[in-house]
């Protein structure tokens, strides 16, 4: 892992095993409130997403959606991110979590009465997703006033767990519910969920939390996060790296839609089916991270590379089967990436720059949707699922090789490829003792 700047933030961690940042009592409210939200989140986006389809026909409606609920990240982001510097994390929290619930709620009512239109979810997701440019930031770096720079990186990990593990169980119920009874009761459950981490934050011990220094109101704390970044290549690179695969190789909602609905003809439960399997992948690779405690930069960019090319042989396999199978690696590889990219970038950051880090890391990761979904879904109308998918794990092979190349040449590596028996055929060694080099 890389040193540097934030190196008084980032000690070297303790000895940590799969769960260990749960045995403090504050992280387990927390955790335990985030699995109950998450799942109804997951519930709320399948319940969506098909909502959107069933009134438009239209996988170009779909992107446009996720384009709203993401627009504010990239917008405003940045802002965010001071905001999270600036205030105490909990009662953000408290206010955030509350919002999103209502806005869950608003969308369950519009739909149970039979008034919802496709002008009302682009709303609901454009508020949702102002609300979240606040959150994100304030939840990531809230972990570490938690937990402690030890167990951070362990932490960080279990909450992707924590976040696929709703995903395992979030888009199967709400298959379910859509075939059952309609959508409107996913939007009802998903806003009651909210009450778990309300529940969680109000009873957290503040004498147990790990103070950190806030960032005081001044001028040009924008400009200083931007310049923060911009002179280190173990924060720069890895969020270039999110921002190109966050922007075009994470549009599944468009693409499993338009798979389900035009090349295999079937329904919501295939859909929430092919959710689950991402998850279930995306489970094993959040525990897998927060089995190894670390994270290296050479693990981002290899599972950065898998990721896009797993996509694009996905794209053009004939039989339903192995489309679904396939599922598993590109959610474990995808979210590898996130996991490896957000713990690096946590764990070499200064405490008092941390939000503004995290908001930029998150604006380029999804706040690019709005740039990519829009272009994803016309394109996957226009030429079809099967090219809509390849182009956007093109897009992501190719950047991960891009950055790779980059960081190899900061890091002072090169390639290696040795043909002999029992070796390792192809890695990057030190061509100089360097910093980056034993980040990568």
């Amino acid at each position: 892992m890389s040193t540097g700047p934030g190196a008084d933030s980032a000690p070297a961690p303790a000895p940590t095993t799969m769960f260990s940042s749960l045995k403090i009592r504050n992280y387990r409210l927390f955790a335990t409130g985030q699995v109950v939200s998450n799942t109804g989140t997951w519930m709320q986006r399948i319940a969506q997403d098909w909502l959107v389809l069933t009134l438009t026909g239209s996988a170009s409606a779909v992107g446009i959606t996720i384009a709203l609920q993401f627009l504010p990240m990239l917008l405003f982001g940045l802002y965010g991110g001071v905001l999270a510097d600036r205030l105490p994390k909990r009662p953000l929290l408290l206010a955030t979590q509350v919002a999103m619930g209502l806005t869950g709620l608003a969308l369950a009512v519009l739909t149970l009465s039979g008034h919802v239109q496709v002008w009302h979810v682009y709303l609901t997701a454009f508020l949702l997703g102002l609300v979240t440019v606040v959150d994100n930031p304030a939840r990531q770096s809230f972990v570490a006033e938690m937990v402690g720079p030890e167990q951070l990186g362990n932490a960080v990990s279990l909450n992707s767990a924590n976040f696929q593990s709703a995903r395992l169980v979030g888009p199967a119920v709400a298959g379910v519910l859509i075939t059952a009874v309609g959508s409107g009761y996913a939007f009802l459950l998903n806003g009651l969920s909210f009450l778990a981490p309300v529940a969680g934050l109000l009873l957290m011990r503040s004498s147990e939390l790990h103070k950190l220094q806030r960032a005081p109101r001044s001028k040009g704390q924008l400009r200083e996060g931007l310049k923060y970044v911009a002179g280190r290549p173990e924060l720069i690179w890895p969020i270039v790296l999110v921002g190109f695969i966050g922007t075009f190789g994470f549009n599944f909602p468009i693409w499993l839609s338009a798979f389900v609905d035009d090349v295999y003809h079937s329904g919501a439960s295939t859909y929430g089916l092919l959710n689950t399997l991402m998850a279930a992948g995306s489970l094993a690779g959040a525990l897998l991270a927060a089995r190894r405690g670390t994270s290296r930069l050479r693990v981002l960019v290899g599972a950065a590379v898998l990721f896009g090319g797993l996509e694009i042989v996905t794209a053009f396999v004939p039989q339903f089967w192995i489309f679904a199978v396939l599922m598993v690696p590109i959610g474990m590889f995808g979210l590898t990436v996130n996991v490896t990219a957000n713990s690096s970038i946590q764990m070499a950051t200064e405490p008092a720059m941390r939000g503004r880090v995290m908001s930029l890391f998150m604006m380029v990761f999804v706040g690019g949707t709005p740039l990519g979904a829009p272009l994803v879904g016309w394109i996957t109308d226009t030429y079809g699922p099967r090219i809509g998918f390849a182009a956007g794990g093109t897009v992501a092979l190719v950047a991960a090789i891009g950055v790779g190349v980059m960081l190899a040449r900061v890091g002072g590596l090169r390639l290696k490829i040795d043909l002999r028996r029992g070796r390792r055929h192809v890695e990057f060694v030190p061509k100089a003792s360097d910093e980056l080099a034993t980040a990568a």
